[in-house]
C-alpha cells in the first residue's frame, strides 16, 4: 500500500508538471495563431491510451511515461516529422512567424513551469505559513554522525556561522554542507568558546558520497520537563532538567546524558526509586522518585518548540516569489557542480526511482504540493539547458536568429535535433541506470 501511494503521488505530480508545461507552448502558440497538430500528455509510440480531436488539434494521453509533446505545425521537433518542409509554408506554421514570436513559443514551457512553482509556494505559505525549526531555538547544540566528526564537528556544538552567514533554519545548515563547490567555514560555539572549522571541499564529496548527510547533526534532545502526569512526580515542575540520575537498588549513575539515554535508564530500572539531578533556574536540586513498572518517571518532556511564520494573502504573493527564486538558485548552484568533475556530483544523478522516492508513503498535501513545485522548478530549469531537443536548444537557435538576422536552416535544425535526442537518451540512461545500481545491486 505504501508503494502504490508513492507511485500515485508521482504519476499525479508528472502529469500536473507535464501538462502545464506542455499547455505553456499550446497556449503562446494559439495567441500567435500556430497551428497546433497535437497535444499529448507522455508518448503514443505506437498507440495512445485515449485520444480526441477538437479543431485542429488531436489531444491525447500516451503510455510511455517519459514526460509528453505538444507538435507545433512547421517546427523540426522530437516526432520529426519533416513532411513540411516539401511544401509552401502556410501563414499558420511555425516557420512562417517572426523570430521573437517563436521565442517565446519555446520558452513558454519553461515560463508556465516557473509560475506553476510560484502559484504553489503562495498557496502554500498562505494556507499553511512556514514551520521550521530554529536554530537559534537548539540551545543543546547538535550530535554529529561519524562523517561529521570527520568533518571536525563534536557532539554538542551550536552552528553559529557558516561562511560568515548566520543560519536560522535548522534545515538550510544540512543543505549548507551538501550543496557547496567550495570549502566552508563554519564557526561553532563549543562550550562557551566559539571555533572556526574550515572544511576543505574534498572532504564534503567524500561525505555526499557515502551518504554521510544522513542524520549528519541531529538537535540534542535533553530531558526538560513539560508537565507531570502522576502524582509520584508531583516533586517536578515544568522547566525543570534532569541532568543526572542514580539507582537506588544498583547504585550505578548517569550523568550529563540525553533523554534517549535517561529513557534506556528508566526502562532497565523499572519498579526501583531514582534520585534525580535536576536543575531549577539555576540551582541544582537531588530528587528521589519511584519508576513505574513500565520504566516511566509519569512526565511528558519538552521538545524543541517549532516556529511558525503566517502570511496574509498579499504577504504571501512576494513570500512564494522569494521562496520559488531561492529553489532555482540553489538548483542551478547543484548543476554547476554536477559539470564540474571535482564535485564528483555527476554520480548522483538519478532518474523516474530517484525522483519518485522523494514522496512520502502517506498522502500529506502540504508535502506533495512543496514536492511539486520542487520538481516544476526542475523541469523549468533543466529545461532551459542549451541542448538540442530541449526547450533551451529550440531557443538559442531562435535567439541567434534574433541577434544576427539569420535563420539557421532546416538541415541545421534537424542535425541538432538528432544530436539533442542522444544526448537526452543517454542522460535518461546514466541517470537511471544509477538508481538501479544504487537501488537493486549496491
Amino acid at each position: 500500500m505504501d508503494i502504490l501511494v508513492k507511485i500515485i503521488q508521482f504519476f499525479l505530480c508528472f502529469t500536473i508538471l507535464v501538462g502545464i508545461h506542455e499547455f505553456g507552448h499550446f497556449i503562446m502558440a494559439r495567441i500567435f495563431r500556430i497551428r497546433v497538430e497535437k497535444f499529448y500528455i507522455f508518448f503514443d509510440l505506437g498507440f495512445s491510451l485515449f485520444k480526441f480531436r477538437r479543431g485542429e488539434t488531436e489531444y491525447g494521453m500516451g503510455w510511455l511515461p517519459l514526460g509528453g509533446y505538444c507538435k507545433i505545425a512547421g517546427m523540426i521537433d522530437e516526432s520529426m516529422d519533416k513532411g513540411y518542409q516539401s511544401q509552401a509554408v502556410q501563414p499558420w506554421e511555425f516557420r512562417a512567424k517572426p523570430a521573437w514570436q517563436r521565442f517565446l513559443v519555446m520558452i513558454a514551457g519553461v515560463m508556465m513551469n516557473v509560475i506553476l512553482a510560484v502559484a504553489i509556494y503562495i498557496g502554500i505559505c498562505y494556507t499553511w505559513g512556514d514551520t521550521y525549526l530554529s536554530n537559534e531555538d537548539v540551545k543543546w547544540g547538535y550530535n554529529f554522525n561519524e562523517a561529521g566528526q570527520r568533518l571536525g564537528f563534536r557532539n554538542g556544538d551550536r552552528i553559529v556561522t557558516i561562511d560568515g552567514e548566520p543560519i536560522d533554519n535548522y534545515v538550510d545548515i544540512l543543505n549548507a554542507m551538501i550543496i557547496t563547490d567550495t570549502d566552508r567555514k563554519v564557526v561553532v560555539d563549543r562550550g562557551g568558546e566559539q571555533v572556526e572549522l574550515s572544511i576543505p571541499l574534498d572532504d564534503l564529496i567524500a561525505m555526499r558520497q557515502n551518504k554521510g548527510y544522513e542524520g549528519l547533526l541531529i538537535p540534542r534532545q535533553p530531558f526538560v520537563i513539560d508537565s507531570v502526569v502522576a502524582p509520584t512526580a508531583a516533586a517536578l515542575t515544568k522547566g525543570d532538567e534532569i541532568v543526572g540520575m542514580s539507582s537506588r537498588r544498583t547504585g550505578d549513575s548517569y550523568e550529563n546524558m540525553e533523554f534517549r539515554d535517561y529513557r534506556a535508564y528508566l526502562e532497565l530500572h523499572a519498579g526501583d526509586t531514582v534520585t534525580l539531578a535536576v536543575l531549577r533556574n539555576g540551582e541544582r536540586l537531588s530528587l528521589d522518585l519511584p519508576v513505574s513498572e513500565e520504566g516511566t518517571l509519569g512526565v511528558i518532556r519538552a521538545t524543541y518548540p517549532l516556529r511558525t511564520r503566517e502570511y496574509t494573502f498579499w504577504q504571501a504573493i512576494p513570500a512564494g516569489f522569494h521562496k520559488a527564486g531561492n529553489v532555482i538558485a540553489s538548483y542551478w548552484e547543484q548543476l554547476k557542480m554536477i559539470v564540474q568533475p571535482k564535485t564528483k556530483m555527476y554520480e548522483e544523478l538519478g532518474g523516474f526511482l530517484s525522483i519518485g522516492s522523494i514522496f512520502p508513503s502517506t498522502w500529506d498535501w502540504q508535502d506533495f504540493w512543496l514536492k511539486t513545485a520542487f520538481l516544476s522548478i526542475i523541469l523549468a530549469v533543466m529545461n532551459i539547458i542549451p541542448i538540442p531537443g530541449l526547450d533551451g536548444g529550440h531557443a538559442i537557435f531562435t535567439f541567434w536568429e534574433m541577434v544576427t538576422r539569420r535563420k539557421v536552416s532546416d538541415k541545421v535544425l534537424e542535425a541538432a535535433q538528432y544530436v539533442g535526442l542522444v544526448i537526452i537518451l543517454m542522460l535518461l540512461l546514466y541517470a537511471n541506470g544509477n538508481d538501479i545500481y544504487r537501488f537493486f545491486i549496491k
